[in-house]
C-alpha cells in the first residue's frame, strides 16, 4: 500500500495546473484519457484540480475508470485508475495544494486510512499511467493492486526481467502490486 501512495503521490505532485489552463477543455480530456486501455477512454471520467486542490469533473463518465490530464512542466505523466481510488486521489490534491511533499502526503494517506478516513483500495484496482520527458517520449505502465500476494500465489516473477513482461513488486506486502510495463507508447 506503501508503494501505492508514493506512486500516487509522484503522480499529484506536479505544478498546479498552469498548463492544463492553457489547454482547453476538450484538449484536457483528450490528453487525461490517452493513459487509459482504449477500449476504457469514451466513457471515462475526467478529472483535474485547481490551485486550492478542489476536483473539477470535465467529463462525467460510466465505466469506473477516473483519468486526470497533465499537471507537470518539467515533464509529462497522466493518469487513470479505478475510481476506488477516487477519494484518495481527491484528499492528496487537498494535501499537495497545502504544499505537502511527496513523504508527507504519502504519511498523511497512509494516516487517513489507518483511521478509517479513507478506504484502502480492493484488491485488483487498475492504474494506468503514461510518463516520460515529453508526451513524445512518454511510455505506458499498467498497474494492478494485489495487497499481500506472493510470486508462489501469483506465478510472476518478482523483478522485471524483460521489457513488457509483468512482474509482481513488493510481494507479500499490503503493498504488492503487478507491474505491467507496455512495448510501445500508450495512444
Amino acid at each position: 500500500m506503501k508503494l501505492v501512495l508514493m506512486i500516487s503521490a509522484a503522480m499529484l505532485l506536479g505544478a498546479t495546473g498552469a498548463m492544463a489552463q492553457t489547454m482547453s477543455k476538450d484538449e484536457m480530456i483528450a490528453q487525461a484519457v490517452k493513459a487509459a486501455p482504449e477500449g476504457l477512454r469514451a466513457d471515462a471520467t475526467v478529472v483535474s484540480y485547481d490551485a486550492k486542490g478542489d476536483p473539477m469533473v470535465l467529463r462525467e463518465g460510466k465505466n469506473g475508470i477516473v483519468c486526470t490530464p497533465n499537471r507537470q512542466t518539467d515533464s509529462y505523466s497522466v493518469n487513470c485508475y479505478g475510481s476506488a481510488l477516487r477519494a484518495q486521489r481527491d484528499f492528496e490534491a487537498k494535501e499537495r495544494a497545502s504544499g505537502k511533499d511527496a513523504k508527507a502526503l504519502a504519511a498523511d494517506t497512509q494516516a487517513a486510512m489507518a483511521s478509517g478516513k479513507l478506504k484502502a483500495p480492493p484488491t485488483g484496482t487498475a492504474m494506468y499511467m503514461l510518463m516520460g520527458k515529453t508526451e513524445a517520449s512518454a511510455r505506458g505502465m499498467w498497474v494492478v493492486l494485489v495487497p499481500n500476494m506472493t510470486a508462489e500465489a501469483t506465478g510472476l516473477p518478482t523483478q522485471p526481467t524483460e521489457k513488457g513482461t509483468p512482474w509482481l513488486m513488493r510481494a507479500g506486502t499490503p503493498a504488492a502490486h503487478i507491474h505491467i510495463p507496455q512495448a510501445a507508447p500508450a495512444g
